[in-house]
């Protein structure tokens, strides 16, 4: 299944993508695509609705975050080797992990404001994994039991913020907009292998980033169960895997910004993709 949310920011229904592409609406089924809907059980559930028995959705409306009331927002950095490698950095010896701030999250087609003052907003197509079932001291071999399914993230982020600023790298990966999620969940059945999935993003239709969900360094089970040691995992959480090379800051040797007035593409092999275009804030 293709499960979304469509509607105006804070007012988002919930929504089904069917066979030939048409939205359904699913507000007469469930209040949300959320944390209580994407379990195990409402999955079947859902799975169960013939969404030819839905209405359909005229026009082509704002489509908000796949995942509503998301609980935690996680980011691995630094997962595929040669983006490392472009940032100058080794390889960790275990998952850098970070969190951004639950107001970043912005819908796959929303503008991404650039913060006052900003100079160094850069981009991150990134493979998210959204938790269906409560995790906590997970196996690996169990992991991808609690995963409900996957969505395309754009891991927007202020590199002076997040490196010469001091501290951790929360600040330059949190401000608003800097979350851009969906435009669709799309359910692990319909996932073969997460680590088989090409990803690409452009910027005026420049790609920069071309690669593929084989060079994480820490694949999804294993983070899936990692993570699970730490803190409980729960439905309605996202993981964001970390993304490959061609990044504007590893451009050498000058490295590439984002400005105001342009345009972002990206997108996931069977995820779908995301539009937005850079403002001033």
């Amino acid at each position: 299944m293709k499960l979304l949310r469509f509607g105006d920011v804070g007012n988002e229904k919930p929504g089904m993508l069917d066979a030939d592409g048409k939205l359904r609406d699913l507000s007469g089924v469930v209040g949300d695509i959320d944390g209580s809907t994407i379990t195990p059980e409402g999955l079947a559930s859902l799975a169960k609705v013939d969404p030819a028995s839905l209405p359909v959705v005229d026009g082509s409306p704002r489509l908000g975050p796949c995942v509503g009331r998301i609980g935690k927002f996680i980011c691995i950095g630094l997962n595929y080797s040669d983006h490392a490698a472009e940032s100058g950095m080794d390889v960790p010896p275990e998952p850098v992990v970070f969190l951004k701030a639950t107001s970043a999250i912005c819908g796959p087609n929303d503008d991404v404001r650039i913060p006052r003052g900003s100079e160094k907003t850069d981009w991150e197509v990134e493979l998210g994994v959204v938790i269906g079932k409560t995790a906590k001291y997970v196996d690996d071999k169990d992991a991808l039991d609690h995963v409900a399914g996957y969505c395309v993230i754009n891991d927007v982020s202020e590199r002076e913020y997040q490196l010469q600023r001091s501290g951790t790298w929360t600040k330059g990966k949190s401000c608003d907009t800097f979350g851009p999620v969906g435009p669709w969940l799309v359910t692990k059945d319909e996932v073969a292998d997460p680590q088989d999935l090409h990803m690409w993003l452009e910027v005026d239709g420049k790609r920069y980033q071309d690669g593929t969900t084989k060079t994480m360094v820490y694949n999804v089970p294993f983070l899936v169960s990692y993570l699970s040691q730490f803190f409980t995992l729960h439905p309605g959480d996202v993981i964001s895997t970390g993304t490959p090379p061609g990044v504007g800051s590893g451009i050498k040797p000058n490295p590439v910004f984002l400005k105001a007035g342009q345009t972002v593409r990206l997108g996931i092999a069977g995820l779908g993709e995301q539009t937005q275009k850079m403002v001033q804030d």
